[in-house]
C-alpha cells in the first residue's frame, strides 16, 4: 500500500509538470502572482514575529520584572510609567527575600575620546549584578567582575570595531566626558551587539558607582518623589508571585510613602491613587498602557494588510486556475470515462495546487529575502530570516503554505472535478467565469484594493497637513545643536562669535530642545478652580521668543535690563490663561502664579504667546511657560539661519564651533525635521499601506487576465458570430470589458464607506485633522477602473482580433 501511495504521488507530480508547461505563460503568471503573495505575507509574518520576541532571549527572562508606578482614578486615564525612584530598587532587595538581584539603570549621552579620536555616543550606568540578570554574553572579560570598579567600563563589538579597529579591547583605556572634564575608563569587557529584538539598549556599560557620588544622584538617593531618569529592574527567586500579589507591594509603598495615605483635606483630594506593579520584561516592548510601550493592534492591522494581500493572491490564483482549466475539460471527460472517480480528480487538482504552492512559496521566501532590505528602511527595524532567533517561523511558514494550498486550489478541484463526462466530451458545459462565485471574488479583490489606496491618500494628506501647518513657531531654517555635557559657556562664546557673520538671523539658547525624542520639562500649578494642572516649562534665553518666531499677544518680551526678569518674569501661552487662570490674554498680565508645592515661588506674567504646539498633532496644545533663570545652563543652542544656500551658513557654524569646541563633535539637526520625526509611525504606515495598495492592484489584475483569458474562452463562437455580423472590435472589447467595469464599479461603492469608517476613526486620533473629501474616492475609483479596463483590454482585443471562421469551427 505504501508503494502504491508513492507511485500515485509521482503520477500526480508528472501530471502536474506536464499540465504547468503545456501553458506556461498562465502558469508562470500563477506562479509569480502567488509568490508575490507570499513575500508580503512572509516579510509582514517576520515583522510580527519580532515584535512579540522582544526580551525572551534572556535565560531567566520569566523571573524578570521591571519597577513602574501605576496612576489611576480621578479624570486621568490609568497608566504607567517606567522612570524609578533611586532607592526603590535597593529597598524592594531589602524588603522582599524573594528578590533575587536588583538592578538599575541610568543612561546619558557622553563623548568619548579614543585614540585622539573622539565620539559621541550613550553610555548606561549599571549595578554590579547587571550580568547575573540580563543574558548579554562577553566576547572577551568576566562578566561577575567587569562592573566592580568605578571607573570600568564594558564595549559592544561595533563600538569597540569603531573606536580601536579590534574587537578585543580588554585593558585598553578611553576617557569619556559626561560633565565637564574626561576621566579615564579601563575597558573590562566587550559584549556582543545586542539584539534588535533588546528593550535594554547600551553601546557603553558603566557601573552605577561611578554616579553614586553626583549631586543628584546623592539628593535622589533620599528622595523617594524625585526622578532622575532611570528604570530598575528586579529578579525574583523561582517559585515567586511577588509580581501578582498587590497587597504586598501596597505594604511596601506604604512604608515610604506614608503621607500619601495620610486623610486629606476636602480640597486637596485628587482621587488618584498610585501604586508600584512588577511588569515582566517580556511584557515591556507591547504593552501601550505603560510609558514608551507600543500598541499591539498596530501590528495586527499590519499582519492584517498582509492577509488581505495573501488573500488577493490567493483569489487570483484560484481564478487563474480556472482559467488554465478552461481548455481541459475534455481530459477529465476522458478521464472519468476511463474509470476515475472524482476524489481522484479532486486529489489531482490539488497535488498541481500544492505544487504550484511549493514553487510559490520557494520563490516568495526569495523574493522576501530580496525585498528584506527595503522592507527594513519602512518598517524601521534590523529584521533577519533567521530560525535560530525565530524558530517559529519554520512551522508557521510551513502551515502558511499548505493553507494557500488549500485555499487557492480547493474551489478549482471541487468544480473541475464535478464535470459529467458525457455533457464535456459533447462540449456542452461551460465553464462559468462569470457566475456568482468568481464575480464575487473580483468584487473582493478590488474592495481591498481599493481600500488600501484610499487609506494611503488619506494618510498622506494628513501627513501633509501636519507638516506643513502652522504650529505657532516658525520651525523652517532653525538649526538646534547639541551643547549637552559642555561647559556652560560655550553659549555667550559661541553667541558672540556668530553676530557678524552673514546669513545668521538669530540666535538663542535653551535648557530644553524642540522636537521628537527631547524630552520636556514641567511642573504643577493649581488653577482658578482649584485643581491640579501639568505645565510645560522652557528655560530659555532672553530673546528666545524672537528666534522662534513666537507671536506675543498681549505683554512684553523679557528684557535684560529688567533683573526681575531673571528671578520671577514668566511669558506663558493662551492655554495656560485659559486652564489656569479662566481669564482673557491681557487681563492676565500681572497675574501671580504659585507653582502647586511652592518650591519654585511666585511667577509674575509679563507676556502671553499665541499658542504653539511643542508636541505632535495627536494631542491639544498644553499650559506651557517660559522663563529667564538666574542659572542659565543651557543644553540646545538655536541658530536661525536666512534662506538660501543653508550649506554655506552651516559651514560657518562648523568652523566657529571647532575653533571653540575642537575636542566635541559638531552636532546639529534641523527643527523641521525634529517635528517630522513625531510622524515616522505615520510615515511607515503610508509607505506600507501604499506598497501594499499597489501590490493588491497589481495581483487583482492578474485575476481579471484570468478572468478576462475565460470569458474569451467562453465567448469564443458569440464573438466569431457577431465578428461576421459586422462588429468591430471596439464594440467587441466593449462587450467584455463591461461586465468588469460593472465589477469594479459595485467594489468601489462597497470599499468607498468602508475606508471612510475606518479612515475617520483613524483621524480621531489628531487633535488637528483634515476632512476627507470625496475627490479621493473619486479619483481612486477612476483609477482602479482604468487599470482594469486596459488590463482586459489586452485579452479582449486579442479574442476581437481572431479569426471568426476558426472560432465557428473549432465550436
Amino acid at each position: 500500500m505504501p508503494n502504491l501511495l508513492i507511485v500515485m504521488i509521482k503520477h500526480y507530480i508528472r501530471i502536474s509538470f506536464r499540465n504547468l508547461a503545456q501553458q506556461k505563460v498562465l502558469s508562470g503568471i500563477n506562479i509569480f502572482g502567488l509568490s508575490v503573495g507570499i513575500a508580503c505575507f512572509s516579510l509582514f509574518l517576520l515583522y510580527t514575529v519580532h515584535e512579540f520576541s522582544y526580551d525572551r532571549f534572556h535565560t531567566n527572562a520569566g523571573r524578570i520584572y521591571r519597577i513602574v508606578e501605576w496612576w489611576q482614578g480621578g479624570k486621568r486615564e490609568p497608566g504607567g510609567y517606567a522612570w524609578a525612584y533611586t532607592p526603590v530598587a535597593p529597598a524592594m532587595k531589602r524588603d522582599f527575600p524573594d528578590v533575587e538581584y536588583a538592578v538599575r539603570l541610568k543612561g546619558s549621552d557622553c563623548f568619548v575620546k579614543a585614540d585622539n579620536k573622539v565620539f559621541h555616543t550613550s553610555i548606561t550606568y549599571a549595578d554590579t549584578a547587571f550580568f547575573n540578570v540580563f543574558t548579554f554574553p562577553l566576547v572577551y572579560g568576566n562578566a561577575q567582575t567587569a562592573l566592580q570598579h568605578p571607573n570600568q567600563v564594558v564595549i559592544i563589538r561595533e563600538k569597540a570595531l569603531q573606536y580601536f579597529g579590534t574587537v578585543n579591547v580588554v585593558g585598553k583605556t578611553l576617557e569619556l566626558k559626561t560633565n565637564n572634564a574626561f576621566e579615564l575608563f579601563t575597558i573590562s569587557g566587550v559584549a556582543e551587539d545586542l539584539p534588535a529584538n533588546s528593550s535594554v539598549k547600551f553601546n557603553l556599560l558603566g557601573s552605577f558607582e561611578h554616579i553614586a557620588n553626583d549631586p543628584m544622584v546623592q539628593q535622589s538617593n533620599s528622595n523617594w518623589y524625585m526622578t532622575i531618569g532611570m528604570q530598575a529592574f528586579v529578579q525574583l527567586k523561582p517559585g515567586s508571585r511577588l509580581a501578582s500579589e498587590p497587597n504586598r507591594l501596597d505594604l511596601f509603598r506604604r512604608k515610604y510613602y506614608p503621607d500619601d495615605y495620610k486623610p486629606k483635606k476636602k480640597q486637596e483630594r485628587e482621587d488618584v491613587q498610585a501604586s508600584f506593579r512588577l511588569q515582566p520584561i517580556r511584557d515591556i516592548h507591547m504593552n501601550p498602557t505603560i510609558e514608551g510601550g507600543n500598541e499591539p493592534k498596530h501590528v495586527w492591522i499590519l499582519i492584517t494588510i498582509a492577509a488581505a494581500v495573501l488573500l488577493i493572491a490567493c483569489i487570483n490564483f484560484t481564478t487563474l486556475a480556472i482559467g488554465r482549466s478552461a481548455g481541459r475539460a475534455k481530459e477529465i471527460g476522458v478521464r472519468k470515462v476511463m474509470g476515475s472517480q472524482r476524489k481522484q480528480l479532486i486529489s489531482q487538482f490539488l497535488a498541481e495546487s500544492f505544487l504550484l504552492s511549493i514553487l510559490s512559496a520557494v520563490t516568495g521566501l526569495l523574493l522576501a529575502s530580496l525585498l528584506l532590505p527595503l522592507f527594513n528602511q519602512l518598517a524601521d527595524r534590523e529584521l533577519t530570516f533567521s530560525l535560530n532567533r525565530f524558530p517559529e517561523l519554520a512551522w508557521l511558514l510551513i502551515g502558511l503554505t499548505i493553507l494557500v494550498a488549500l485555499l487557492a486550489g480547493s474551489y478549482p478541484a471541487l468544480v473541475l472535478s464535478s464535470f459529467k463526462p458525457i455533457e464535456v466530451l459533447k462540449k456542452k458545459i461551460r465553464i462559468g467565469g462569470s457566475n456568482l462565485f468568481t464575480r464575487s471574488l473580483v468584487t473582493l479583490q478590488f474592495v481591498l484594493s481599493i481600500g488600501l489606496i484610499i487609506s494611503t491618500i488619506i494618510i498622506l494628506q494628513q501627513l501633509a497637513y501636519m507638516r506643513t501647518k502652522n504650529i505657532g513657531l516658525n520651525k523652517e531654517n532653525l538649526v538646534m545643536i547639541n551643547t549637552e555635557h559642555l561647559d556652560k559657556k560655550i553659549y555667550p562664546l559661541y553667541k558672540q562669535a556668530l553676530q557678524n557673520s552673514t546669513g545668521i538671523a538669530g540666535i538663542t539658547a535653551s535648557e530644553m530642545g524642540l522636537g521628537a525624542g527631547e524630552g520636556q520639562m514641567g511642573s504643577g500649578f493649581r488653577d482658578y478652580k482649584g485643581e491640579l494642572q501639568g505645565v510645560i516649562q522652557y528655560p530659555g534665553d532672553y530673546n528666545y521668543l524672537n528666534t522662534m518666531g513666537m507671536t506675543l499677544i498681549a505683554g512684553r518680551n523679557f528684557n535684560p535690563a529688567i533683573s526681575s526678569d531673571s528671578t520671577n518674569a514668566v511669558i506663558v501661552n493662551e492655554a495656560l490663561v485659559q486652564t489656569i487662570l479662566g481669564t482673557t490674554p491681557e487681563k492676565a498680565i500681572g497675574t501671580q502664579i504659585l507653582n502647586a508645592k511652592g518650591d519654585q515661588g511666585t511667577k509674575t506674567i509679563i507676556g502671553v504667546t499665541r499658542n504653539f504646539n511643542f508636541e505632535d498633532l495627536t494631542q491639544k496644545v498644553r499650559p506651557q511657560l517660559i522663563y529667564r533663570p538666574a542659572a542659565f545652563e543651557p543644553s540646545r543652542i538655536f541658530v536661525r539661519l536666512q534662506a538660501g544656500d543653508l550649506r554655506s551658513k552651516l559651514a560657518v557654524l562648523n568652523e566657529t564651533w571647532k575653533k571653540l569646541v575642537p575636542d566635541a563633535p559638531f552636532e546639529y539637526s534641523f527643527v523641521d525635521e525634529k517635528f517630522d520625526n513625531f510622524y515616522k509611525n505615520e510615515t511607515r504606515w503610508s509607505s506600507i499601506a501604499g506598497w501594499a495598495g499597489g501590490i493588491s492592484i497589481f495581483l487583482a489584475c492578474l485575476g481579471l487576465f484570468g478572468l478576462a483569458a475565460l470569458a474569451a474562452v467562453n465567448r469564443t463562437k458569440e464573438i466569431g458570430i457577431r465578428k461576421v455580423l459586422g462588429a468591430t472590435v471596439t464594440q467587441v472589447v466593449g462587450l467584455l470589458s463591461k461586465e468588469f467595469v460593472k465589477l469594479i464599479t459595485v467594489a468601489l461603492v462597497i470599499a468607498a464607506p468602508l475606508a471612510w469608517y475606518i479612515m475617520h476613526n483613524w483621524l480621531q486620533a489628531y487633535a488637528w485633522r483634515i476632512n476627507i473629501t470625496a475627490w479621493v474616492f473619486v479619483l481612486t475609483g477612476a483609477f482602479a477602473i482604468l487599470v482594469a479596463v486596459t488590463t482586459v483590454s489586452v485579452q479582449a482585443i486579442k479574442a476581437a482580433m481572431a479569426n471568426p471562421v476558426k472560432a465557428l469551427r473549432n465550436e
